[in-house]
Order: C-alpha cells, then sequence, then structure tokens
C-alpha cells in the first residue's frame, strides 16, 4: 500500500455500502468526502430518514455532500474537484457518476458490485440472482465507467445461494466481503498496478429496480417460483397477497415435494402448527412467516391458530 495515505472519495448510500465505508475509515487513508443520497421521508410516519452511509460518516466526522442530481449540480462538480483525491470508491450510491466526476480522481471511479459480473448489472442484482434460481452469486470489484456496470473488473469472490437464502441472507454475507475485496486491491489500484480485465460479452443479465408492485404474489405460478420470489423480496419489499380482501405479507414459505392439489390456484388446502399449505399452478407452497397489515409478523401455525382459514383462496 502506499506509503502516504490516499485521498478517497466514497459514494454510497443504503446499509450494503457501510462496510466499505468502515474499512477505508480503517484503512490509514483520508476518507475526504461521502456522497450519498438525499434524506428522504419513509416509513409509515413518513418521516425523513438520513441514509445508512450519511449515519456512519457523521459517526466518524466525515464530510457528507448530499446532491439531488451530479449532473444539475455543477457546484457539487466543482467542489470533488477541489478536493483532488486519488480515487473515488462507489458501493450503491444511486446516482449515475458523469464523465466529468469519473474523470477527477487521479486513479479513478472502482465499485462494488454484488454479482459476478456480467451477470445481473444493475439496481437489484442480489434479488435478481435469487428469483432467476442461481446457485452462486458474489461480489465484483470493477472499474467504472460510462455504461451500467460495464467497466472491467479486477477480482471477484462468489459464494453459494442456499436453498433457503433470503435476499436479505445473502447481503449480509456479501456487504464484508465486497469490503474485504476492496483492501485487498487497494494498494495495487492506488499504485497504478492492478490487473483490470474487460468483462465478457456472453451471459450479460440486467437486474432492474424493484418496486413494491413487484411483490404482489401469482398463485398461478408453480409453488418453487413462488418460493423464490418469497426469498427474493425479504426483506423487502416483501411478498403479498390478499385474504379476505386484507393484505397479507408473506415473509417465509417453501416449496413442498407433494403432488398438486386437486385446488385452484391460491386456495388453503391445510392449515396447521407446520403452516399454511396453498395450493399453485404447479404443486403446494407452506407459508411458514405471515403478517397481517398493521399487525405483527407471526409463524404461520401461530396465525394458523387464530384465523378459519381452511378453503379460504388467497389473492382476493
Amino acid at each position: 500500500m502506499n506509503r502516504s495515505p490516499a485521498r478517497i472519495v466514497f459514494a454510497g448510500s443504503p446499509e450494503f455500502a457501510v462496510p466499505a465505508l468502515e474499512a477505508l475509515v480503517a484503512s490509514g487513508h483520508e476518507v475526504i468526502a461521502v456522497l450519498t443520497q438525499p434524506d428522504r421521508p419513509a416509513g409509515r410516519g413518513r418521516r425523513v430518514h438520513m441514509s445508512p452511509v450519511k449515519a456512519c460518516a457523521l459517526e466518524h466526522g466525515l464530510d457528507v455532500l448530499q446532491p439531488v442530481s451530479l449532473r444539475r449540480e455543477p457546484q457539487a462538480i466543482e467542489r470533488l474537484g477541489s478536493l483532488a483525491p486519488d480515487l473515488a470508491v462507489v458501493v450503491a450510491y444511486g446516482l449515475i457518476l458523469p464523465p466529468t466526476v469519473l474523470a477527477i480522481p487521479r486513479r479513478g471511479c472502482v465499485n462494488i458490485h454484488a454479482s459476478l459480473l456480467p451477470r445481473w448489472r444493475g439496481a437489484a442484482p442480489i434479488q435478481a440472482a435469487v428469483l432467476a434460481g442461481d446457485r452462486h452469486t458474489g461480489v465484483s470489484l470493477m472499474r467504472l465507467e460510462e455504461g451500467l456496470d460495464t467497466g472491467p473488473v479486477v477480482a471477484e469472490r462468489a459464494v453459494a445461494i442456499g436453498a433457503g437464502d433470503t435476499a436479505g441472507e445473502l447481503h449480509d454475507r456479501l456487504a464484508p466481503l465486497g469490503a474485504a475485496l476492496l483492501l485487498e486491491y487497494l494498494g495495487a489500484i492506488l499504485d497504478g498496478s492492478a490487473q483490470f480485465t474487460p468483462q465478457a460479452t456472453a451471459g450479460v443479465t440486467y437486474a432492474s429496480k424493484i418496486s413494491k408492485a413487484d411483490a404482489r404474489l401469482d398463485w398461478h405460478a408453480p409453488a418453487t417460483v413462488i418460493e423464490r420470489r418469497i426469498r427474493a423480496y425479504n426483506p423487502w419489499p416483501v411478498a403479498e397477497t390478499l385474504l379476505d380482501g386484507a393484505q397479507l405479507r408473506c415473509w417465509l414459505g417453501h416449496a413442498l415435494p407433494a403432488p398438486a392439489a386437486a385446488a385452484a390456484p391460491g386456495t388453503i388446502v391445510a392449515a396447521a402448527a407446520e403452516g399454511i399449505d396453498v395450493a399453485t399452478g404447479e404443486g403446494l407452497l407452506r407459508l411458514t412467516s405471515v403478517q397481517l397489515a398493521g399487525r405483527q409478523r407471526l409463524d404461520a401455525g401461530v396465525f394458523a391458530n387464530g384465523h378459519e382459514l381452511a378453503g379460504k383462496v388467497l389473492g382476493r
């Protein structure tokens, strides 16, 4: 690693980016500024919240910049230029860095991305890997360029996706893995000896941004597909359906190795201590953790004890 501390700008917003910022702070290099999304209202009360990265930056006394758009706020670009950074590290920032910003750091801009590129470029790579039934995912350390996650890669680390892994569980494994990968290659990136390899042109896939509308379950799909949706949308936006016209959030569930039920998709065919069994377009799905709107999350067996469920049809 360089003998003198490097001047580093960090750009990130969600919890996924916090381990990388913490690692940079502990590395002995100088984090001269932190770019993060503006404070925004969130939750049922619509209270204004700062990003997890901003909270971390303030804890360490770091300078925080929160432009709404780097393309439309030239003063923010001028400020970054005046800082004369050696490197910019970007982790799930949420805003596009225009060419004028990419050109500012002496050693360019690097990004920690939560997939094995070129598979799952885009906004929601962890969820996309679970939805697709991938058996492996990982983190990639790449150089940023103008294209969406198209830059050359210096290193990557793979992890297996377990049969029951949720997106949240993968997130919690990948975030520190990305931070460790950054520290491993930071010295080589700063002294110019790191070898970046162009991404393959074959196997490119894109992970679109997720909205709450994506979480509504379609019981006509196979049970295995529904199970993956439940795991992919845990902890956000949480898969949901309707029970007697009310929102029912489905936190956990799994496909059963059982023949298809002689019932219409969405029909609850059994409700017991083990969970709530629902007919699907192909096979049965057992819900094991659910939550009615405005109520607490419950084990499905506990929920079943307090409701008459057998024969009801979910989704209406």
